[in-house]
C-alpha cells in the first residue's frame, strides 16, 4: 500500500513539474514583431536581433510629452528595479519614441538622464519617420500612434508590452495607473 501511494504521489509531482515548466502565460496575445533596427540614445543601431534570446518590455513615449510619459517612465523604472530585485536575468527595456523628428538620440538620452535611467538594459529608440513609427506600432503592437498636424503632442497608448525571447508579444498591461507589477514579474518568471 505504501509503494502504491508513493507511486501515485510521484506521478502527481511529475505532472506538476511538467506543467510548471511549459512557460504558459494566461491570456497570451502571441503577436510576432517584425524585424527592426533603429537608433538608440547613443546613436547606435539597435534592433530585434539585439533582443533575440531575451525577455523584454516595450512602451511608447516622447520627450516633450506633457502628461502620460512621465509617470509611464517612472513606472518602467520601478519595473526595472523589481526585475533586478527578483534576480530575473536577460531582461531588456525598450522605449520607442513616438515623436522621432523632435526626439534625437541626444534628446532621448537627456530625457532618460532626468530619471536616472539605468542604460545597462534599457534603450530609447528613434531614427525613423513619423509615418514609420505609426505603422510599426499599429502592425506589431496593435497600438495607435498619431501626431496631429500643427500639434506638438502625440496621441499614443500607455501600455507596457511583454515580449518573449523569440520576439513575440505575450501580453500587455497598463503602464500608467495601477500597473500590475506583480503580474508582470510572474509572467516574466514564466518565460525564464
Amino acid at each position: 500500500m505504501k509503494q502504491r501511494w508513493l507511486i501515485i504521489c510521484m506521478v502527481f509531482l511529475a505532472f506538476m513539474l511538467v506543467g510548471c515548466g511549459q512557460g504558459e502565460i494566461k491570456d497570451a496575445t502571441d503577436w510576432p514583431i517584425k524585424d527592426f533596427t533603429y537608433k538608440n540614445q547613443d546613436n547606435k543601431n539597435y534592433g530585434l536581433k539585439d533582443l533575440k534570446g531575451k525577455i523584454w518590455v516595450a512602451d511608447f513615449v516622447f520627450t516633450s510629452c506633457e502628461d502620460v510619459c512621465l509617470p509611464m517612465t517612472a513606472n518602467m523604472i520601478k519595473l526595472q528595479e523589481l526585475v533586478k530585485k527578483e534576480g530575473i536575468k536577460n531582461v531588456e527595456f525598450v522605449s520607442f519614441s513616438v515623436d522621432p523628428v523632435v526626439d534625437s538620440p541626444e534628446a532621448l538620452k537627456n530625457y532618460a538622464a532626468k530619471f536616472n535611467v539605468d542604460f545597462k538594459n534599457w534603450n530609447f529608440l528613434t531614427g525613423y519617420t513619423q509615418q514609420e513609427i505609426e505603422q510599426f506600432a499599429l502592425k506589431n503592437f496593435k497600438a495607435l500612434v498619431k501626431k496631429p498636424e500643427q500639434e506638438d503632442q502625440v496621441i499614443h497608448g500607455t501600455d507596457f508590452y511583454l515580449i518573449d525571447q523569440n520576439g513575440t508579444i505575450k501580453k500587455y498591461y497598463t503602464g500608467l495607473d495601477e500597473v500590475p507589477f506583480e503580474e508582470i514579474i510572474e509572467d516574466m518568471k514564466t518565460l525564464e
